[in-house]
């Protein structure tokens, strides 16, 4: 399986490709979505793992262009920012999965894996335990601030909270179940 990688940390990007390779799976870089669709236009990837933030940009968007240039292209999303709106918003735009940062190539390649059991009707488990309050709040706060386009100053209004500890919520890292 040959895989595309779009991630700028250049660091993490360089390590999945060493990793991949020595897994069997061939692996390139791209660390702009400008890059990322020059490669996929160039070469043929049966996959694309995408970080939901590409500096200043969102990975988001990345994915129906890479669609648009490979329909049968495989994108798994891949962010240190899981969310349940994050993870519903990319796959209505057609990424096939979500994966929480870190992951190893071995949790990659088992998501990518994961897709082939699920197209032969296999169930998917639910987790055992429910998920903390903590975590829903902060997926709440993913979900509202995705509906208001990024707009901080909208989004507290929204959920009736100040800007600054709005700002002060989202500065926090997401709560690990």
């Amino acid at each position: 399986m040959k895989l595309l990688i779009v991630d700028d940390d250049a660091i993490f990007a360089r390590t999945l490709v060493r990793a991949l390779d020595r897994l069997g799976h061939p692996a390139c870089a791209a660390d702009t979505p400008e890059a990322a669709l020059a490669l996929a236009r160039d070469r043929r990837f049966d996959a694309a793992i995408v970080d939901l933030r590409l500096g200043e940009r969102s990975g988001l968007a990345l994915i129906e262009p890479l669609l648009g240039v490979d329909a049968g292209l495989r994108i798994l999303m891949l962010t240190g920012y899981a969310s349940i709106a994050t993870a519903i918003e990319a796959i209505k735009r057609g990424a096939f999965n979500y994966l929480p940062k870190p992951a190893t190539a071995r949790q990659i390649l088992a998501a990518l894996a994961h897709e082939a059991m699920a197209d032969e009707g296999s169930m998917v488990e639910p987790p055992a335990t429910p998920t903390s309050l903590r975590r829903l709040e902060w997926e709440h706060i993913q979900h509202v601030l995705a509906e208001h386009d990024g707009n901080i100053s909208a989004t507290a209004r929204a959920l009736g909270m100040h800007r600054r500890t709005l700002q002060r919520k989202l500065a926090k890292k997401p709560v690990q179940e």
